[in-house]
């Protein structure tokens, strides 16, 4: 069931909700705090959580919420159950009383599975743009690396120079840190969503100021 929000329906596009991403299965856990507007599509939710996780949006992808699958139209869906037009659905459409959980996997091969708890819907702060980064902890792993176990794996080999896979596994992460954070990519990309949904308003502004014919 969608939640019915208190906030007049003329300031939904200013209306914000906090969104923690954990990486499922990471230990420590690899997380992302972040305020995202519930006006947002969830095609554009994917490229803000691609943008804070690192990810480079090279793979298949998904959400489930309710036991719904949401996503791009694919060719008979891959052998997967039936899935919603994620470019159709807004965040808001999806978000319960309180909290709400959604699952998203990134890269049907590797499975990257994220769990993304929704919380704290309000009216933004005004003169702050939207998305915004807040917080988190630990590097993403880098793509295509064969999962979590792969991930692990490597992070072993890299740290046991006697390990029969550590030139490789070297050669492959190359200068990753598990411990930093790309946030000035993160602030970039962010960014780049902010401008999109800022010249989007100005139109919306100019059409409704527009006089009628």
């Amino acid at each position: 069931m969608t939640a019915k929000s208190n906030i007049p329906a003329t300031d939904s596009f200013t209306e914000i909700a906090t969104v923690r991403i954990e990486l499922t299965h990471s230990q420590p856990v690899i997380w992302r705090e972040i305020e995202v507007p519930t006006s947002v599509t969830l095609k554009v939710l994917h490229e803000i959580i691609q943008i804070v996780m690192g990810w480079f949006d090279y793979h298949l992808w998904e959400f489930t919420i309710a036991k719904q699958r949401y996503g791009l139209p694919m060719d008979e869906d891959w052998g997967t159950e039936p899935r919603i037009d994620a470019v159709k659905v807004r965040l808001r459409d999806v978000l319960r009383p309180r909290k709400t959980n959604i699952d998203y996997l990134y890269d049907f091969g590797d499975s990257w599975e994220h769990r993304l708890t929704v919380t704290g819907v309000r009216q933004g702060e005004p003169g702050v743009s939207y998305p915004r980064y807040i917080r988190g902890e630990w590097n993403a792993p880098p793509e295509d690396c064969g999962g979590i176990p792969g991930f692990y794996h490597s992070l072993d080999a890299i740290a046991d120079p006697e390990h029969p896979d550590h030139a490789d596994a070297c050669e492959w992460f190359d200068e990753y840190d598990p411990k930093e954070i790309e946030t000035v990519g993160i602030t970039l990309g962010l960014g780049r969503i902010t401008n999109r949904r800022n010249a989007a308003a100005a139109r919306l502004a100019k059409k409704k100021a527009a006089p009628s014919s």
